[in-house]
């Protein structure tokens, strides 16, 4: 069974790459099975190419972290008319695997105990795809055992300006933007020419995110019936998705 993975797509090259690396790891986590990349826009190559392409069954899982147009619009209507006997896993996120790797980046890039924190996400005009983000930003709250204030570079209520002022007129000494994206690229632009103190890194390719994707390949399969080989002994599975890492200023 081929695991295809989705993307958005960027015209940011050190987006890509990123995109690329986080690939080699999930290949590398479960040795043995086909993984593919595509994306629905902008890069290459295509989504509807790539499922052409691979034969056998397939498991379409999204590289993106909430719902919204591209999850209940445009990946199916790429999968109906490519491939459709394709199963497709839900979006990455949100999930605690994904905090974990915030709380990294967070502390990579300096995080004290004192620091606001707004979890910076590009925002969509779908409110489902809000609410995942929302809920994303409670994970982390719960992680750093502060309030986590979740706010939009594009589309989205509070937007990350309107956040940042709120947030200047409090007590904390600092501002941090923890970045809820995937790779490099126009949002993260975005995030880092905001006025904060501190913006972390996207997430990018990490160990955890190819965990997760592998976890949704399972789930996706799991729902189907469809019998898949175990994962060889020694890849990261389900008893390490919630260990909990340092808060970062703890």
């Amino acid at each position: 069974m081929t695991l295809v993975l989705v993307a958005h797509g960027t015209r940011s090259a050190a987006g890509e790459a990123t995109l690329s690396a986080l690939v080699g790891q999930v290949r590398r986590a479960r040795p043995g099975h086909r993984v593919e990349l595509g994306y629905l826009e902008i890069s290459s190559p295509p989504l509807a190419e790539v499922l052409a392409a691979v034969p056998g069954p397939v498991v379409v899982v999204p590289l993106l972290l909430a719902g919204g147009y591209h999850i209940h619009i445009d990946l199916p209507a790429v999968v109906a008319r490519s491939r459709p006997d394709a199963l497709v896993a839900g979006p990455l996120g949100p999930h605690p695997l994904i905090t974990s790797v915030l709380v990294r980046r967070l502390a990579s890039a300096g995080l004290r105990a004192t620091d606001a924190v707004i979890l910076g996400a590009a925002g969509s005009s779908d409110p489902a795809a809000l609410a995942d983000v929302r809920s994303a930003a409670r994970l982390l709250s719960v992680r750093l055992a502060r309030p986590v204030t979740a706010a939009f570079a594009s589309a989205g209520d509070p937007p990350l300006a309107a956040a940042m002022e709120r947030l200047r007129s409090g007590p904390a000494p600092r501002i941090a933007v923890a970045s809820y994206l995937l790779a490099p690229g126009f949002f993260q632009g975005r995030l880092e020419s905001s006025e904060a103190d501190l913006v972390s890194r996207p997430l990018g390719a990490d160990g955890d995110l190819a965990a997760l994707v592998w976890h949704r390949f399972d789930e996706a399969t799991a729902r189907s019936g469809v019998p898949v080989p175990r994962p060889r002994s020694g890849s990261r599975e389900i008893p390490g998705l919630l260990r909990r890492a340092p808060a970062p200023g703890a």
